[in-house]
């Protein structure tokens, strides 16, 4: 059977896979995966292997983007092939172009999905996941968009929390840390003066989330600013309207200051 089976990975090992996507994998006539659109800070491609008994192709952003997964579409034209994506294969857009490729080619795709960043933020942090706006990615300085700001502008005059993903390049191990990306949304605010990300705004960082040791602090942007969170990947939440409960999950689980009870809703 000539398809094309997105398979997530989860967010921090080889054992965040379901019990599906591993089946999936084993039966597969061909494994890919990537690496570079996350960080699974405790995976190994060789106890990958062992669990699943294939020997899994990594292919990089040149092979899906600039050969437009050239590789991966001839290999689901001559049998079942699984695509391996950290996360759940469509939480970000960067794999669409890839499955309606494959449809136009009379490729059938299917997906399994995994645990993403967005279930796991609001799982971590207790904050209601209804409550979150727009998500907006904070770039490397040298790509410098207000963008992220105006975001967080946005959501925060509707009542809503953003979750701000920061940059990164896996294959170069480089990642936008908590502290450059509040540096960053300062400059904005002082040019802006909206009051969505000043030295007494509430933010909440989040460090490796899916992980064994996930780290996440609540705090003012001028305390957090200076918070060590050790190891990426990071995430970032600026809250809009808190709920009485919400804040309590942030005292008890993000290390809030007490402060914060004055205010909920």
């Amino acid at each position: 059977m000539n398809e094309l089976v997105f398979v997530g990975l989860g967010l921090n090992d080889e054992k965040g896979i379901s019990v599906r996507g591993l089946e999936e994998t084993q039966t597969a006539d061909q494994v890919f995966m990537e690496q570079y659109t996350n960080l699974m800070v405790d995976f190994s491609l060789a106890r990958f292997e062992a669990l699943c008994g294939k020997k899994v192709q990594v292919v990089s952003r040149r092979n899906l983007e600039e050969e437009n997964g050239k590789v991966i579409l001839e290999a689901a034209k001559a049998g079942k092939t699984v695509f391996l994506v950290p996360g759940d294969p469509f939480i970000a857009t960067t794999h669409v172009t890839l499955r309606i490729d494959a449809e136009k080619q009379g490729i059938k795709t299917r997906i399994v999905h995994g645990t993403s960043i967005m279930s796991a933020i609001v799982s971590l942090s207790g904050m209601h996941n209804y409550k979150f706006g727009k998500t907006v990615t904070v770039p490397f300085p040298e790509n410098f968009s207000e963008t992220p700001y105006n975001v967080i502008a946005q959501n925060k005059k509707n009542g809503l929390h953003t979750l701000c993903l920061l940059d990164l390049n896996a294959a170069e191990e480089r990642f936008l840390s908590i502290n450059q990306a509040i540096k960053m949304l300062l400059e904005v605010e002082e040019k802006k003066k909206l009051g969505a990300v000043a030295s007494d705004t509430v933010a909440v960082g989040i460090a490796r989330a899916g992980g064994n040791k996930p780290t996440l602090k609540a705090d003012f942007v001028k305390d957090l600013a200076n918070f060590d969170f050790g190891q990426a990947p990071f995430s970032l939440i600026f809250p809009g309207e808190l709920h009485f409960m919400e804040v309590d999950s942030l005292i008890a689980f993000a290390g809030a200051p007490a402060e914060f009870r004055r205010l909920s809703k």
